[in-house]
Order: structure tokens, then sequence, then C-alpha cells
């Protein structure tokens, strides 16, 4: 267990999660435009435009609302940091990161919760009319998706008798044939519903979109500008790099190191880099072939996440 991994192994594990975290978000938004842009018969930028366009951002300068409080600008810093803390703790290298024993699957999500509402409430805190739709409409999808990934991550809790991320993963890795139970299909399909919703993806919601009557995620943020406005892009590509990596870790474990050594951390760096990666050409390619939901329908798909995710519970405590 935790005893076997020295101390400058846990803290590089952490360090490097954090950079690659950091690093690799803006990159797999630019490989996922990358593959759009290829399946619609487009050039597209390079891979690297969102570190450079974070790059000329933060060069730029910062221009706020005459009557925006202290908790518009904080909203960035808040979404950026609770993602940092969950890079930090989570076991997407290796199984056992630096704090990895706080990193309860239920901690998880209330962190990316607190991102998600500071935002909103940035949103709020100018007084336009764009920013209160947005921030109304995401609070809707919120409310409605957090509840399936809570059920979900129950889910994933009962077989391991645990909620903590690393000791789900080392014991879905000492028993493979759990991740072909019923109930760990049944969450994977509803946990990869919670993170199109939560990413702001398509059929949920269109990023590249400024069209007032659909947007959602992007009303909440047209007031931010400047190094503010690099913060958000950041945040918002290191959760989705977060969550695909989670979910590739917890639904696919095989490649993640699980003792320490320079070899094993490298296998898993490579491995997580992969599986992350395939994930993004997946629903980049799975974005070309559909269309936007109305928003009225959006309910009802998350409600079907939902219930697949206590049908996986259900389930989960049934079947062996």
């Amino acid at each position: 267990m935790r005893t076997t991994w020295p101390v400058v192994s846990v803290v590089a594990i952490s360090l490097l999660q954090v950079l690659g975290v950091v690093l690799g978000g803006p990159l797999l938004l630019g490989l996922m435009r990358k593959v759009r842009c290829r399946l619609e018969g487009r050039i597209g930028p390079p891979i690297r435009q969102p570190l450079l366009d974070l790059r000329k951002l933060a060069r730029r300068e910062r221009t706020r609302p005459d009557q925006a409080s202290w908790i518009f600008p904080l909203a960035p810093l808040v979404l950026v940091a609770t993602t940092l803390v969950i890079a930090v703790i989570a076991p997407l290298l290796a199984t056992d990161p630096g704090f990895g024993w706080s990193a309860d699957l239920f901690a998880v999500v209330y962190l990316l919760l607190i991102g998600s509402v500071a935002l909103a409430l940035g949103g709020l805190d100018t007084g336009t009319a764009f920013g209160g739709m947005g921030a109304s409409r995401a609070m809707t999808i919120g409310a409605l998706s957090e509840p399936a990934l809570l059920v979900a991550v129950l889910a994933l809790s009962v077989p391991a008798h645990s909620s903590n991320v690393p000791t789900i993963i080392t014991r879905s890795l000492s028993h493979p044939l759990w991740l072909a139970t019923p109930g760990r299909l049944l969450a994977l399909v509803a946990f990869m519903i919670v993170i199109v919703a939560e990413s702001g993806r398509l059929p949920v919601d269109n990023p590249s979109t400024h069209l007032e009557l659909t947007m959602i995620h992007e009303a909440m943020v047209l007031e931010y500008a400047g190094p503010d406005l690099a913060l958000v892009k950041l945040g918002e590509s290191m959760r989705l790099a977060v969550l695909f990596a989670l979910f590739a870790n917890l639904f696919i474990p095989w490649g993640i190191a699980t003792a320490p050594g320079a070899g094993h951390l490298a296998l898993g760096l490579v491995t997580t880099m992969a599986k992350v990666a395939a994930l993004g050409v997946g629903l980049a390619s799975f974005e070309v072939a559909v269309a936007k939901l109305r928003l009225f329908r959006v309910p009802e798909l998350m409600a079907g996440a939902f219930v697949l995710s206590v049908l996986a519970v259900i389930s989960a405590l049934v079947v062996p």
C-alpha cells in the first residue's frame, strides 16, 4: 500500500499529474478540434492552438465590468484551483498519488460542483441578461446531472466497499471480472453522459456557438476578457482532461502505475495519455454525427443517465 511508495515518488507523481493536466487539457481540446475539422473536410488549426490562444489572452489587458464585485474575478481562480486539487489527489497516473487517502469520489464530485457554482456566480455577478440566462441553464443541467453522477459513484463503490478512488482502481485490477459486470457497464454509460453534460459538449451544448437561443456555458463567460478569460478556458480544458482520465482509470484501469519507479511512472503517463486521447477522438467523432438537443430535451437525457445509474446500483447490490 502507501508505505511502499517513497515520498519522492509520491511528490513527483502529484507534480507530474498537475503538469500533465495543465498542458494536456488545452492539447486535448486542440486534438478534438482537429479531429472534428478533418471529419468535416477541413484542415483545421494545429493541435497546439489552444495553448497559443491562452498565451495571447494572458498578454492582453485585464478588463472587467464596472458593476462587477469581487466574485467576478474570483470565479475563474476557484474553477482552476478546484481542478488542480483534483489533479493532485486523484490517481491519474499511479494508484498512490499525494494525498490519495483524501481522493474520495464524492469529494471529487463536490470539488467539480464548487467550480461550476463559482463560474455561475461569476456570470450572475455582472447583472447582464446573457450571464443570468447562461448561469440559470448551467445550474439546471448541473442539478440534473450531479445526482446521476453521485449514484453512479455509489455503483462503483459497492463492489470495492469503498468510495476512495485509489482503492476502487486497485481492487478493480485485482478483480478484473468486476469491469464486465452489468452494474459497471451501466455506470459507465451514465458516467459518460454526465461528462458530456458537465463539459458542455454536444449534444447537450455546443462550445463553438454564440447563438443567443442556444448558448449555455458561453453565455456565462461573455463578460470575461484577457487573463480572466484565459483562466476560464484553462479551467474548462483541465476539467475535461481530469474527467476523461478518471473515467479511463475507473473503467479501463490497466496501464496505471501500481509500483514506484521511473519505468512504471513513464508507462502510466503514456497509457493515460493514450486513453484520454482515444476518448477525446471518440467524443469528437460522435459530435460530428449528432446535433444539439433542444434545451427542453436535455432533462430527458439527464433523467436517462439517472435511471441508468440507479440500475447500476441495484445490479451491483444483486450481482456478486
